[in-house]
């Protein structure tokens, strides 16, 4: 062959190779997952309730599917940790509790991280809004995890205006808002949930579409703000819900309205880049509401047991939809079991990344893709099993496997343990949005629901199909204490937790209990550390920062400097000691007389 041909060859299969990286690149979908924080079940109205009307996030529910079983772990870290990492908390040492911003812990270096992954596939990934993974030391932080951006905070939650964080009574007030590793001092004023609206949308309307987009955008709310001004909303938000008596109920209503609206919002970003025919979008709660108690936003998981913080549904079992183009069938409620490590492996299929290690465990994140996608009714489940905890920090066990639950212990003596959400349904007296009034919030002008062309019709059947329907309480229920004996319930019967089925199946119980047992067995050694004072903010400007690293710099600055002023010091002394010496040499030789001349022999 003559080497022309060989050059002309070779050319065109880089040539072939490089256009067929740019297609790939271009064929990948883009995925924008949104997370809202502690989002009750019965706090998105395609879940039933007319109270406060969420018609965005309604609208991409009835056009793509409905997650009618999604579970997540019961609070934000455990959650935040599983998504990132595709595996069970207790895989990775984070089950236990939240990270509190004066802890020196976070998710393990070790772990590789969805965005990492992504990243080496050719996307461009983006975080806006709570991390709450750890910060102590840089390298746990976003931009260092996989991310090429981060603008949002670091901790569990700031206040909502001017984004500063008291974690406890003996520390500072320090502010917790960056872009990328730099404090943002810039922001502050604007409304959290406005504020990470308008990054995310920016970062849509200025991407390079040759690439595909990674963007995670968790929401602060509805979680709540500082202890001494918790629930915040702006004026006029809170003014659209005044047929809400509770005032707290009728603030929270105002900050999950501003979310779908955010969601509204990024929609519209990604409809004017001609970006919605090649996406993904995943909106979830990363757990249930905390109804009373710790930071309680009066937010309600009813008709569901429980709260954020407990072993019981109302927990476990968040809000979730999934909404795509390139779903082959959209527009119905899917039944099957999903946790939320599934999505590293699920999205990352859909994405066409294979490098995704298989986990050795049940409970860790499998992919749905295939299921998700076609939705067809008679495939087999891909999960059976779901780990919601076994933890320590409240010594509590939650544990599904074909529809059976398992429960042993509980957090708080059991003040989590009720069907706490019914106490925020309307009163009898108290003026309603009616079906009618919701069906047109559905469709108006410029909504998503108008953009889908949805009907009243589709929108009604999956609804219905969406809203969980408990009988009422009645003599037959059997109780459960979890705190004297373990428990067993039918969730495909009794998805409300009513009728503890212990006694009547006492070897299926000990046989949930073993296997809780062993996955016990098994889990990784907890991370958590012990609060670190000298993390306090009025030490660094009164931000929240990496304080360790600053410390040490710091600690490595005043040893220079120590080493410097010691070696002036003895640069000092030698220059004395020498012109004491020379002085000393001079006036010998002046004092001393000459010696006298030898005599001539």
């Amino acid at each position: 062959m003559k080497l022309d041909s060989i050059k002309c060859l070779t050319g065109v299969v880089i040539v072939s190779l490089t256009v067929s990286l740019v297609v790939a690149a271009a064929s990948s979908p883009n995925i924008v997952i949104i997370v809202a924080d502690d989002l009750g079940w019965n706090d998105v109205s395609f879940h039933g309730s007319n109270q406060i009307p969420t018609p965005n996030i309604d609208a991409l529910a009835y056009d793509g599917v409905i997650l009618n079983r999604h579970y997540v772990p019961p609070l934000c870290t455990p959650s935040r940790a599983s998504l990132m990492t595709g595996r069970h908390p207790m895989n990775v040492g984070m089950q236990n509790d939240v990270i509190i911003s004066d802890q020196p812990w976070g998710l393990g270096l070790d772990q590789k991280l969805m965005p990492q992954y992504f990243r080496e596939a050719g996307y461009r990934t983006h975080l806006v809004g709570k991390w709450h993974l750890g910060f102590f030391r840089q390298a746990y932080t976003p931009t260092r995890r996989g991310f090429e951006t981060h603008f949002g905070y670091l901790g569990p939650y700031i206040d909502y205006w001017d984004h500063s964080l008291q974690m406890n009574a003996t520390s500072a007030r320090g502010l917790d808002m960056r872009r990328n590793t730099a404090v943002n001092y810039d922001a502050r004023g604007t409304y959290a949930t406005d504020l990470f609206t308008t990054e995310a949308t920016r970062l849509i309307r200025t991407h390079n579409t040759t690439d595909p987009l990674f963007l995670v955008l968790t929401h602060l709310a509805p979680h709540t703000g500082n202890e001494d001004d918790p629930m915040q909303a702006p004026a006029e938000e809170i003014a659209k819900f005044a047929h809400i008596k509770d005032p707290k109920r009728r603030t929270l209503a105002a900050m999950i309205s501003r979310v779908d609206v955010s969601v509204g919002m990024v929609y519209d970003a990604l409809r004017e880049r001609k970006m919605l025919d090649n996406t993904i979008i995943l909106f979830y709660a990363d757990n249930g509401a905390p109804t009373v108690g710790i930071h309680a936003n009066s937010g309600s998981n009813y008709p569901l047991r429980g709260q954020k913080s407990s072993p019981w549904e109302g927990a476990v079992r968040g809000a979730a939809l999934l909404w795509s183009p390139l779903l082959t069938r959209k527009g119905y409620v899917s039944e099957q079991l999903i946790h939320v490590s599934d999505w590293l492996p699920t999205l990352a299929r859909a994405a066409g990344i294979r490098n995704i290690p298989l986990q050795d465990s049940a409970i860790d994140g499998q992919d749905q893709w295939t299921a998700l996608q076609s939705g067809a009714v008679d495939l087999k489940p891909v999960r059976s099993i779901v780990m919601n905890n076994a933890e320590d920090s409240c010594h509590f066990s939650s544990y599904v496997k074909h529809g059976w639950k398992y429960v042993n212990g509980t957090c708080s003596d059991g003040e989590y343990d009720g069907w706490l959400g019914d106490m925020v349904q309307p009163d009898q007296d108290e003026l309603q949005l009616s079906d009618a009034d919701y069906y047109k919030q559905l469709t108006i002008p410029g909504s998503i629901g108008a953009a889908l062309n949805l009907s009243r019709e589709q929108a009604e059947k999956l609804r219905a199909e969406a809203t969980l329907k408990c009988a009422p309480h009645s003599p037959d229920d059997i109780p459960c204490n979890p705190l004297i004996a373990p428990c067993l319930f039918n969730l495909h019967e009794d998805p409300c937790e009513r009728v503890n089925q212990a006694a009547k199946h006492p070897v299926l119980l000990a046989t949930l209990k073993a296997e809780v047992l062993y996955y016990r067995l098994r889990s990784a050694k907890p991370r958590n550390q012990p609060p670190d004072s000298r993390s306090d903010p009025a030490r660094f400007n009164y931000t929240w920062t990496w304080w360790q690293e600053e410390l040490e710099a710091r600690q490595t600055a005043a040893d220079i400097a120590l080493a410097s002023l010691v070696a002036e010091v003895v640069l000092v002394l030698f220059a004395v000691g020498l012109a004491l010496k020379l002085c000393w040499c001079y006036c010998r030789q002046k004092v001393e007389p000459s010696p006298a001349p030898k005599a001539k022999t």
